[in-house]
């Protein structure tokens, strides 16, 4: 199949940028995105619990809209809807549960991408992957025999009604200690920081609420070194002088990690001090024609589903200047 623009995950960003590029006049048939999950949004769908509110500041970066998809603060179901329907109003062409193999450029500059259901040649490639699809894990090990009482999401199992301790000090952990909470759980939440640095404000004020009212406990200065099987329960080690202590269930939030083995194996140039991947004007990165969009644009600072929005509205002027006939 010939197209003018494929895109690999159908995320936020992946979507923003079929919608970016039917906006600015290329057929809805020349576009195509390659999505592994059976969803689009997986990530959404998989890691934000139901009553998350999507919000669209984030980390006091202010919430402007630059192209054509915007929201403001969104519900989770809200925030799918609303990709649903662009999607549906765009004529985007999603083909799920397809996972890509092997990407390549052609002498001509074009793309070939290989895939486990399929052949394409594109004259123009973008990476739309996300940073969520592999959640970081402790650098110990997780003993076997405590499956279904160790996660690294809360949505795939329900907690409830039970002693909890989730490990992490970003948004995402605070989020997790409000969720279970509110599902009747005794949460704990362990940090290696005496402060959360990370954390946007309606985050810090809702887990230290959780606190002062006695409903969640903060374990300051703690770093978590070995998991170990106590009977029913988890029994958590520190590497501090802290008793060890017993949980039902451990909820680890540390974030995602680039998925740098595959953009290394395209051979795109990273960073010597952060090792991260080289994105320039117009998020292109050091192959002429392959760009990145979204969080794997983003790098540490990480980014909101606004941010991802623009970053393909950006990446969409560079391609309609350089690549494809169009106008944005």
């Amino acid at each position: 199949m010939s197209l003018e623009m494929l895109i690999i995950g159908a995320g936020p960003a992946g979507i923003s940028m079929g919608v970016e590029a039917v906006a600015s006049g290329i057929e809805s048939e020349k576009v195509l995105i390659l999505e592994k999950a059976p969803e689009h949004s997986y990530m959404i769908r998989k890691f934000y619990p139901d009553q998350k509110l999507v919000t669209a500041n984030y980390k006091g970066q202010a919430a402007v809209c630059n192209g054509v998809m915007c929201i403001p603060d969104y519900s989770k179901s809200e925030t799918l809807s609303y990709l649903d329907q662009a999607i549906e109003k765009h004529k985007i062409k999603v083909n799920y549960q397809e996972t890509v193999w092997k990407l390549e450029q052609l002498k001509d500059g074009s793309f070939f991408v290989s895939s486990d259901k399929g052949e394409y040649q594109t004259k123009t490639c973008i990476i739309a992957i996300g940073m969520m699809g592999k959640p970081n894990k402790p650098d110990y090990k997780i003993p076997g025999d405590l499956k279904g009482k160790v996660h690294f999401d809360i949505t795939s199992q329900k907690i409830e009604n039970s002693k909890v301790l989730v490990v992490g000090g970003g948004d995402s952990a605070s989020e997790y200690v409000q969720y279970l909470s509110q599902e009747g759980n005794s949460v704990d939440l362990s940090y290696r920081k005496d402060s959360f640095g990370r954390m946007n404000e309606i985050n810090i004020n809702s887990l230290m609420a959780l606190n002062e009212r006695g409903e969640t406990e903060l374990v300051l200065n703690s770093n978590v070194c070995e998991l170990k099987s106590n009977g029913e329960m988890v029994e958590v080690i520190f590497k501090e002088e802290i008793k060890s202590r017993l949980y039902e269930h451990v909820v680890y939030a540390l974030g995602g990690s680039t998925p740098k083995n595959f953009l290394k194996l395209l051979k795109i140039e990273f960073t010597g001090e952060d090792d991260q991947p080289v994105v320039k004007d117009g998020y292109e990165t050091s192959i002429p024609g392959l760009f990145l969009v979204g969080d794997l644009s983003a790098g540490k600072r990480g980014g909101s589903i606004i941010s991802a929005f623009n970053s393909s509205h950006e990446a969409m002027k560079k391609i309609c200047t350089d690549y494809l006939t169009c106008k944005i």
